[in-house]
């Protein structure tokens, strides 16, 4: 189970990486192997407002329907419109191709209150 360092996460197991003052947001190793194999990804428009611990979208898989849940509160600023044709780089990639959604947060210390990588594994450990 891969959890990358750098990144912060959610309780709902989606990861988040700071870049230039925005965050790139995808889900977690973890979960996509919970989840089978992907099949569809719904994403929200470029414009729209996500709000912290509440659903922006949804992955299919074979198995079941999931919700994405915004990790920080902002503005999607852009959007991985590859997902649409190539869902299954959830499962063959989850911290590279298959980014969800990039947001310019309403405020940055939304992020320190994510978690570290070694406390997620920590949690995920207790599953």
């Amino acid at each position: 189970m891969s959890v990358p360092k750098e990144l912060k996460y959610s309780q709902e197991h989606e990861w988040v990486k700071v870049e230039d003052g925005k965050v790139r947001v995808g889900i977690t190793d973890f979960a996509q192997s919970e989840l089978g194999d992907i099949v569809f990804a719904e994403l929200p428009e470029i414009g729209s407002e996500v709000k912290t611990d509440e659903p922006f979208g949804s992955v299919e898989s074979v198995k079941t329907v999931s919700e994405l849940y915004a990790p920080i509160t902002g503005k999607v600023v852009e959007i991985n419109d590859e997902l649409e044709d190539s869902p299954e780089f959830v499962n063959e990639s989850p911290y590279e191709k298959a980014w969800m959604i990039v947001v310019e947060p309403a405020d940055t210390a939304e992020i320190d209150k994510l978690m570290t990588a070694e406390q997620y594994e920590e949690m995920i450990g207790d599953d």
